[in-house]
């Protein structure tokens, strides 16, 4: 297995905060938002991060201070408008590299307080399986892709719901069977690039798609309110 971890991004809601600055490499609770998930992965999980060319340097400045090897995978997008999209980039790197191992994947604003070790243990190299948070409050839960469960199946997935059926909802940690790559290809081949929760959803409708849910603390760092 690897992982790649999803950093290319221009975080324009977070401007000016991130006009000059990648917003994985924003700094919470004492170090860059991406060092958080780089120092849960488990040692022989091999690390590739997306990045856009615009701040590809300072990456590879992260990356020098790092005690582990990172391999850096840069886009060719220098402004919002270029950008292949969460989606679209991990289906073309799929592609260039190749990849032909399951795939662990993970948003560089993600933090988290569960075991990733633990994560990669309860999956059984058949299905997808998604991290999913409970977070409280129907309310809230507006803002994310929310589930519903049967035992650990998902069996209902919502992006942004005005009225969500549940507080469950996935967070921006996954991992792909190899299996599923075509489904992959064949989703981004009608235009959807961007959002991996309507990939979920998509990926949901077709494929039995398992759930990890966790109770440890989770922040998807979209203003500048979540940073303090």
């Amino acid at each position: 297995m690897k992982c790649l971890i999803l950093a290319g991004g221009f975080a324009t809601r977070l401007y000016p905060l991130t006009l000059n600055r990648a917003k994985a490499l924003l700094e919470y609770k004492g170090k860059p938002i991406i060092s958080h998930i780089v120092d849960k992965l488990p040692q022989n999980i091999n690390i590739m991060v997306n990045v856009n060319k615009k701040f590809e340097a300072d990456f590879h400045k992260w990356q020098r201070n790092l005690n582990r090897e990172v391999e850096i995978l840069v886009e060719e997008a220098l402004s919002e408008e270029q950008k292949l999209g969460a989606v679209g980039s991990l289906n073309f790197w799929i592609e260039k590299k190749p990849i032909a191992e399951d795939l662990l994947v993970i948003a560089g604003d993600n933090y988290f307080g569960f075991d990733l070790a633990q994560f990669v243990a309860s999956y059984d190299a058949t299905h997808t399986l998604v991290a999913i948070h409970d977070i409280g409050d129907k309310a809230k839960a507006t803002q994310f892709g929310v589930v519903q469960l049967d035992g650990h199946k998902i069996v209902g997935f919502q992006e942004k719901p005005i009225k969500p059926k549940s507080s469950l909802v996935a967070t921006a940690c996954y991992i792909f069977p190899r299996r599923v790559f075509p489904l992959l290809h064949q989703y981004c081949q009608q235009g959807k690039r961007d959002n991996l929760g309507s990939f979920i959803a998509y990926l949901a409708d077709q494929d039995e798609v398992h759930a990890y849910t966790f109770t440890e603390p989770w922040v998807d760092i979209g203003s500048v309110e979540d940073l303090v």
